[in-house]
């Protein structure tokens, strides 16, 4: 006879194979069952927070990486607005950025006020939470915006079949349903085959978050026909072109490659060179459009080593890098290699008045790699540099000490959005240690952000009151 352990772990050894899946499809049905309470709850804090009780309402602004400056609500027309700032307080208990808590928010509401029988299903256990968030987020952003009735149609096509399909095919049912709409809706007296350019399908998308550990990023497009077969002859040509000139890539590898000199030769839009000749490198070639990439290695034998060979940290999208990598793009006559000097982090550099230097602005982007707010993951490089302690333009003309002076250990990066949060509420943070920050929300819960992340310090008292707000 065998003894275990008593306990939990021991209880689960005994379990029969039957017994073991029922467990199982139990744990999946409280975990479903959770998801669908914290959507609720989500929609519930909402509530609470109309526009007027925080400043204005909260959006989705593009962050300018395709050179567009835009906002788009978090839900459909027909849903209530929300006060921008109680968005972050909600992300931070749950230990997620302010834009994970700003579409959990937008996917409860687009499902409670506009897609009422996907809700009713999930409170109901028939359909899980993730499934009806992926039908919101597509029913939220849909070009053109859908109206209440096109979103409730859309609901009632969608809901009957939303918890006996994949994941797949509810993506295809629903872009194909929301196409649909579109297209019974166009205008009858213009050419039936012009309601298939109301719906322009064509995109370019870098895939940012499917990163293999290669090295590598899916860019996934759809183009206009012509302009689709223009690109495959290109390829076809690079590829050709890069065989010939000795490589033993696979074809698929030698495209993959053919696109990316297409990107780094591409001229056809620089119109500013109307009229000029444009540059050339040594080759002939045109030079390259600029493309900045910031790469980090440690040359000591603290090192991360993977099992692809040595490796490094691009600030840009928080990357790995492998130093393979860069010696071949270093190693391209088009390309021009910076190398700057070490910079020590650990420093107290000074500046005398507000405006912060680029050595300083560099050492604190260096120092922090990302804006400070707990669980925000936004590049330093992208963010306002902020004083922790605020300037205080009117010191010396009334002689006194400057409270906020131009220092390192006074300075911290913080994203747009975080930094007028610091300004207009009532989160407040101090700095504990190089790099080490404390915030402290409205509601009383406290984290620490250090160069590792974001740790809970402490929460709130049960019940308690949000303290005033300056």
């Amino acid at each position: 006879m065998i003894e275990t352990l008593a306990g939990p772990k021991a209880e689960v050894e005994d379990l029969s194979a039957s017994a073991l899946l029922a467990s199982i499809r139990s744990a999946r049905s409280d975990e479903d069952a959770a998801a669908a309470r914290q959507l609720d709850l989500a929609a519930r804090w909402a509530d609470l927070h109309p526009p007027e009780s925080i400043h204005t309402a909260a959006v989705f602004t593009d962050d300018g990486r395709y050179g567009l400056e835009h906002e788009e609500p978090i839900a459909g027309p027909g849903c209530p607005a929300v006060a921008e700032f109680c968005i972050a307080e909600l992300g931070t208990v749950l230990g997620i950025s302010s834009t994970s808590a700003k579409r959990l928010i937008g996917h409860a509401l687009e499902l409670r006020h506009r897609l009422p029988r996907l809700w009713a299903q999930v409170h109901a256990g028939q359909v899980p939470a993730w499934r009806a968030r992926t039908v919101a987020e597509a029913t939220i952003h849909a070009t053109p915006s859908l109206t209440v009735e096109a979103a409730r149609w859309v609901d009632t096509q969608v809901a009957a079949v939303a918890g006996r399909v994949g994941p797949a095919q509810l993506d295809r049912l629903v872009a194909e349903t929301i196409k649909r709409h579109h297209l019974d809706t166009h205008d009858p007296t213009k050419d039936p085959e012009d309601g298939w350019q109301h719906v322009d399908p064509r995109h370019a998308t870098l895939l940012s978050e499917d990163v293999h550990y290669a090295g590598t990023m899916r860019f996934e497009a759809e183009l206009d026909i012509a302009d689709a077969l223009d690109l495959d002859r290109a390829l076809t040509h690079g590829a050709e072109t890069l065989k010939a000139l000795g490589s033993a890539a696979p074809l698929d590898a030698r495209r993959s490659q053919a696109l990316g000199d297409l990107a780094r030769t591409q001229t056809a839009l620089d119109l500013h060179t109307q009229g000029s000749t444009p540059a050339r490198s040594d080759d002939g070639l045109p030079i390259a459009r600029e493309v900045v990439l910031h790469a980090h290695f440690d040359t000591s034998l603290n090192g991360l080593e993977t099992v692809f060979g040595s490796t490094g940290r691009m600030e840009e999208r928080h990357r790995l890098a492998l130093l393979e990598q860069v010696k071949g793009w270093c190693g391209d006559s088009r390309t021009k290699v910076t190398v700057k000097p070490v910079i020590d982090l650990t420093a107290e550099l000074t500046a005398p008045g507000y405006d912060i230097p680029d050595r300083i602005r560099e050492q604190v982007i260096m120092r922090d790699r990302t804006c400070v707010f707990p669980w925000c993951t936004r590049p330093a490089r992208a963010c306002d540099i902020d004083h922790v302690v605020p300037f205080d333009h009117d010191a010396d003309a009334e002689g006194r000490t400057q409270p906020g002076p131009t220092v390192s250990s006074n300075l911290a990066p913080e994203c747009r959005w975080h930094h007028r949060l610091k300004t207009h509420t009532g989160w407040r943070y101090e700095v504990t240690g190089v790099g080490v920050y404390e915030w402290t929300s409205p509601h009383g819960h406290r984290y620490r952000r250090d160069r590792t992340g974001t740790t809970r310090f402490s929460g709130a008292a049960a019940g308690a009151d949000p303290p005033d707000r300056p």
